[in-house]
């Protein structure tokens, strides 16, 4: 037998797997959750998008023929932070991993379970082993999380409080599992975190403050990492599209696929087109149609834009956000849709979340109920259709998500409505450290509703900060003429400068204050979530 056969036998005969999470393991991870801390608040799906998103190296998972078991996740950041009093929400930024630091000294663990079907297979250990290993590698002081102490809440009127209690189980007086376990593989208690998580009743919300130090550093004082000044280049073309009439769907896609044929010659990896760029397929309607009639006809084309648009994506290896198109869903309601087409051939749709008064009046349009980063070869990306850019919590969700730059379609009449969106938009890439890109349209259409006159200046917007452009403009269009803007992006600048910036919004929110809470729903399940019910809160696990 040669040796690349018996490799080959023994990787086939392998029943279980520990790796880097990836995004598809997200509903996976969702429902083993579920499964082993049935009496918490379960994660939303996008709290673990965040996780896998914003420190892809510190997440990991199990697999034991095939399903998955097993899940830690853990970030990077400073011991002023990880050493000193703190709770779960505001050491997580709200579960989604995004007070991730990446020069941070010690390595942050905020969760970890295992199914209990699997148990007394050292899954935990397994997971532990990568973790530290992590550690290791990155030459980290070490590893801090907050451990539960599920017995507790049952043997209160035993002890005198928590840290009794964390005495007794140090002197095996008491048997406490997690803190058995956390101990047995070499962490250390140097107190407790109070109100912890206020979820976890049986831990009456308390935490162990648990250390693990890595025996291969010796420092007196702790290192400051710095982060280097690395590139990861995207280069990112914005149309800023003029409106005409043509004679048929052929010819509107010619037009729309002359502009995405430039933005390939460069090398481009986005092009971004307007909101409701397909108006121009009523200009061949035989008389003026009504607002309803007018997004009734236009949503019938719905399917003839995806498919040529991910067509297209695939032909000139290039991702396309396709600005927006009113769609009819199968309830009968109008929405205002961008689908977003990759180079690999996957189609993404994100609505309108908020639509204008005039939309909903002139249009009936109805707005979305949910928004999420979209995974793309150069990492997460959001979408924000004109209007809802100057609503900033939808921005801040997508950046917890991991996405660092959000596209922007727009369609606005007048300067005012534009300078709206534009200085929504420049805010929202200084607050959230993200690159943001406007796309518009210009000129007019006579006989179509809406479409008298169009003002934008499309551009590519960046933070304020030293290694962005002095203005923060990477790149903007002459007003209301038709054009192509191209530009280059460093998202290595943005880690950068949420780590070591003059300001850095992210790290210094007040999370003992204020949070969002979003009315999403929590998975259930690997294949899908509930509906009907509300999430009652952030999850967590604990016990690192």
């Amino acid at each position: 037998m040669t040796e690349a056969r018996a490799a080959t036998e023994a990787r086939a005969k392998a029943r279980l797997e520990v790796r880097q999470a990836r995004p598809e393991d997200a509903r996976a991870i969702s429902a083993l959750v579920r499964r082993v801390y049935d009496e918490l608040p379960a994660y939303r799906m996008s709290e673990i998008r965040g996780q896998l998103n914003n420190f892809p190296e510190g997440c990991f998972v199990a697999k034991m023929d095939g399903k998955l078991v097993g899940y830690c996740a853990s970030m990077r950041i400073d011991g002023d932070v990880a050493l000193k009093p703190h709770t779960w929400d505001a050491i997580t930024g709200n579960g989604y991993g995004s007070r991730h630091d990446p020069t941070g000294d010690w390595l942050y663990g905020y969760e970890m379970c295992v199914d209990p079907k699997v148990r007394g297979t050292r899954i935990g250990r397994r997971l532990y082993e990568e973790r530290r290993a992590l550690a290791e590698r990155l030459d980290l002081s070490g590893i801090v999380f907050g451990g539960r102490m599920p017995n507790l809440q049952r043997l209160w009127r035993k002890i005198d409080g928590p840290e009794d209690y964390l005495a007794k189980v140090q002197d095996g007086k008491i048997h406490d599992p997690v803190l058995r376990f956390q101990l047995a593989n070499g962490f250390e208690p140097i107190g407790i975190l109070k109100n912890y998580l206020p979820e976890d009743k049986k831990s009456r919300a308390y935490a162990a403050h648990m250390v693990w130090r890595n025996p291969f550093v010796d420092r007196d004082q702790p290192t400051k990492f710095r982060l280097p000044r690395d590139v990861e280049s995207v280069r990112i073309a914005t149309c800023q599209l003029q409106a005409r009439a043509v004679k048929d769907f052929e010819e509107f896609i010619g037009q729309i696929e002359y502009f995405i044929d430039v933005a390939a010659d460069y090398e481009a990896d986005f092009i971004v087109f307007p909101e409701m760029f397909t108006l121009m397929l009523l200009s061949f309607e035989e008389k003026e149609l009504t607002p309803l009639e007018a997004i009734e006809a236009l949503s019938r084309y719905t399917p003839r834009i995806r498919k040529a648009l991910s067509e297209m994506a695939l032909q000139y290896n290039i991702n396309i956000i396709g600005g927006s198109h009113p769609t009819q869903k199968e309830d009968g309601d109008i929405h205002n849709v961008a689908y977003i087409c990759l180079r690999d051939g996957s189609v993404h749709e994100q609505e309108k979340i908020h639509p204008t008064p005039n939309e909903a009046y002139w249009w009936n349009i109805k707005g979305g109920d949910s928004i999420d980063s979209i995974p793309t070869d150069c990492g997460p990306i959001g979408v924000l259709i004109c209007y809802d850019s100057e609503f900033p919590e939808l921005a801040r969700r997508l950046v917890d998500e991991g996405a660092r730059i959000i596209f922007v379609p727009f369609c606005t009449d007048s300067r005012q409505g534009y300078m709206r969106v534009r200085y929504c938009a420049q805010a929202r890439a200084i607050e959230n450290q993200c690159f943001v890109v406007l796309s518009g349209n210009v000129g007019n259409l006579p006989n179509v509703g809406n479409m008298d006159i169009q003002y934008a200046q499309s551009c590519i917007l960046t933070p304020c900060d030293f290694p962005f452009a002095r203005d923060g403009v990477a790149a903007e269009a002459s007003e209301n003429v038709e054009t192509l803007t191209i530009s280059d992006v460093n998202l290595a600048d943005l880690s950068w400068a949420r780590a070591e910036g003059t300001v850095q919004n992210l790290n210094d929110r007040r999370f003992d204050l204020y949070r969002i809470e979003w009315n999403d729903t929590p998975a259930r399940s690997g294949d899908e979530e509930t509906h009907g019910h509300p999430a009652i809160g952030p999850h967590t696990a604990g016990g690192g």
